[in-house]
């Protein structure tokens, strides 16, 4: 039979799986984190007809005379490069800038995906659409620990702020220095217990003459007592004050006449809160705002990077799993080298070229056409040997 045949029929398989893949990254032109591919061929055997030989004495040396035997897939490579972002505004959408990959878990085994769609379920844990869970490093008892192992990120309503004890306050503004003997400057802070119970702190400020006097009483039944001294409207003695554990600061305090701006400054300690919110920073860190005011970091999402990620392998769902070509997955926190940086309420959407893919689809519809015309003009000439003999 001709070889031309099936030369025909490997350049009819070559063109239809260039087709079949250039069809499957327009099919995902929308996807969230697709990366489009391409199909690499090559030739295939080729048939000796005549070997090379060494020029001799007298005469010339001769080429190899070869007749190749078709076409064929040498690979499809993945495109990595990066997609352009969409806004979502949704807080728990990320996207990675740069060469790094989520990490999602489903059972013992881990995938690697671009795709960060991510939505709390009812336990807390942010999934993927395919019910992958975000990996990463969730806070225990506010500490948190990168050099740990991996694990679910898990961000519970029911996460709640611990209360602290207020153990310092401050006083800042002016006292007048012109006020007369006797006169009384009140004021009320709020402080907490260790278990968040609130309690008030009085101040009484009692003008005489030289300075102010400060007495301080809580609810608890502790008391304190400081002199204020002041020298052209500067505070010279009596900066600070204890009572009942509580250090108040009188340092920002000043003495000059005509004005009395005296105001409560900074307080530490809270009572206890929920989680109201949280946000994403460039390095991974899911900060929650809590209603007492603080903001702690509730986990950290973990980044891996591969020495080759074109040897990962596609599992579907927009995720890939580790091959022994792609190397073992580094993992690491969004920021390092090589993993990128993360921004919220945004994707990254599938870095297909329409222009590209449909020029390849014409180059591959003309390449079967071609193809196809060599069987075609290869049976008419086996046609033409049947027809010698009639």
């Amino acid at each position: 039979m001709l070889r031309s045949l099936y030369s025909g029929i490997s350049g009819l398989r070559a063109h239809q799986t260039m087709l079949d893949v250039t069809g499957n990254n327009i099919a995902n032109v929308n996807t969230t984190g697709f990366k489009a591919s391409a199909t690499q061929f090559q030739d295939t055997l080729s048939q000796m007809t005549q070997a090379a030989a060494a020029g001799q004495d007298g005469a010339a040396g001769s080429n190899p005379a070869q007749i190749g035997l078709g076409v064929r897939v040498a690979g499809i490579s993945t495109n990595f490069g990066q997609g352009s972002a969409q806004s979502t505004g949704r807080g728990s959408d990320m996207m990675i800038s740069g060469d790094g990959f989520f990490i999602t878990g489903k059972g013992a085994q881990n995938f690697y995906t671009r795709a960060g769609a991510f939505e709390p379920d009812s336990e807390g844990r942010l999934v993927s659409p395919d019910g992958g869970i975000l990996q990463g490093w969730t806070a225990a008892n506010g500490v948190l620990n990168t050099g740990g192992p991996l694990g679910n990120i898990v961000l519970s309503p029911n996460t709640t702020s611990p209360a602290t004890a207020t153990t310092r306050t401050s006083l800042e503004g002016n006292l007048p220095s012109d006020a007369a003997v006797g006169t009384v400057v009140e004021r009320q802070v709020k402080v907490f217990n260790a278990d968040g119970a609130a309690r008030t702190l009085n101040l009484t400020f009692s003008s005489t003459g030289a300075g102010w006097d400060v007495a301080g009483a809580d609810a608890n039944g502790a008391t304190g007592t400081s002199a204020m001294t002041f020298q052209n409207g500067a505070l010279t003695s009596g900066g600070t004050m204890a009572v009942g554990g509580i250090t108040v600061d009188l340092a920002a305090v000043t003495g000059y006449a005509g004005m009395s701006t005296l105001t409560v400054g900074t307080r530490n300690g809270s009572e206890a809160g929920k989680l109201e919110s949280y946000t994403l920073a460039a390095d991974g860190s899911l900060v929650g705002s809590f209603s007492n005011g603080s903001r702690e970091v509730l986990a950290r999402v973990a980044l891996a990077r591969f020495a080759n990620p074109g040897g990962l392998e596609k599992a579907g769902g927009s995720s890939y799993v580790a091959t022994g070509n792609s190397g073992a997955a580094q993992v690491g926190t969004p920021g390092q080298a090589g993993m990128g940086t993360l921004a919220t309420g945004s994707l990254e959407m599938s870095n297909v070229d329409l222009s590209q893919e449909f020029t390849n689809l014409i180059v591959a519809q003309r390449g079967f056409q071609a193809n196809a015309r060599i069987i075609t003009t290869s049976d008419e000439v086996l046609q033409e040997l049947s027809n010698l003999k009639r």
